[in-house]
């Protein structure tokens, strides 16, 4: 039996619709009847169970983006750091294994480019340097960075996404954000194709790869503009101009930030663990490509 919590939200729902595609046996339990923090609730739950894995797919991201976490840090802090802590004691506890989606946003940055000139990405073992204790991040990377820290003791997946995008229209997906913000930043970054990095987080468990963190990010790195280029270049972009969009770009990072409320990270992560277990995953601009070709309003 595996556990799904966080199931109504964006990542959560794809965890359910590949376990229901699977015909796999599993309950998704919604925070009305479940309160994850509540451990009694919760070791009470677990005993009328019997549980082979969990996925917590639970997280306080804000709406519509990150500044809404530093207004609201209360929730950020329950959602990404205690709800993770609570679930993890209660695995360890009942011996359970445990997949928890978190985030590459504890990491700014890259790692400079090798002799190919190709872009050096942060890997599983490199700290993150966009948390609290860097004291540069915004709230929502710090309690992402700390809240797994509570994790590192059990046995645990920790996959680390990284601004998803699909060929569905969606509030939370990067592609449909590219087309509501009114200026962007043109910054590089690696990017989670969202049902291929659900695909991939389940293999983990199903090839029984050993417990820690996965960088689960499609291959390479792209730029905002790239982005762009390739989206006026699909169909949606033929329908963007008929519409008169414009993409408009601030100037550069420091005029950016006079408009919004926290720091931003901007990274590449490395996948190559992920690769080397046998895990399949596209490159990024290939995957960007045959999303927009495919995509839905």
């Amino acid at each position: 039996m595996i556990v799904l919590f966080g199931s109504t939200g964006y990542v959560g729902g794809f965890f359910k619709k590949l376990l229901q595609s699977k015909n796999i046996d599993f309950v998704a339990p919604s925070h009305k009847e479940i309160d994850l923090l509540n451990e009694r609730q919760l070791l009470d739950f677990f005993d009328r169970l019997s549980v082979d894995f969990i996925i917590n797919a639970v997280g306080y991201t804000g709406k519509p983006n990150v500044d809404a976490c530093e207004d609201n840090k209360l929730d950020c802090l329950l959602g990404n750091v205690v709800i993770p802590g609570i679930l993890a004691k209660i695995c360890s506890q009942k011996n359970i294994a445990f997949g928890h989606v978190s985030s590459g946003c504890v990491y700014q940055g890259d790692k400079g480019t090798g002799p190919d000139g190709s872009i050096i990405g942060f890997q599983e073992n490199d700290p993150p340097n966009f948390s609290f204790r860097t004291s540069n991040s915004s709230f929502y990377s710090g309690c992402k960075a700390l809240g797994e820290e509570m994790l590192t003791a059990s046995r645990c997946y920790i996959w680390r996404l990284r601004m998803p995008f699909h060929w569905q229209d969606h509030p939370k997906n990067y592609i449909s954000k590219l087309l509501f913000y009114q200026r962007l930043l043109d910054a590089r970054n690696s990017l989670s194709e969202v049902e291929e990095f659900v695909r991939a987080a389940f293999e983990c468990w199903e090839k029984r790869l050993p417990y820690g963190i996965y960088h689960i990010t499609n291959t390479g790195s792209i730029t905002t503009r790239q982005i762009v280029e390739k989206i006026l270049g699909s169909p949606l972009g033929a329908q963007l101009k008929e519409r008169g969009k414009k993409f408009l770009f601030f100037d550069n990072e420091e005029e950016f930030l006079k408009h919004v409320k926290a720091p931003r990270s901007n990274c590449v992560l490395d996948n190559t663990k992920l690769l080397s277990k046998g895990i399949h995953i596209r490159h990024v601009e290939e995957a960007i490509e045959e999303d927009l070709k495919r995509w839905q309003s």
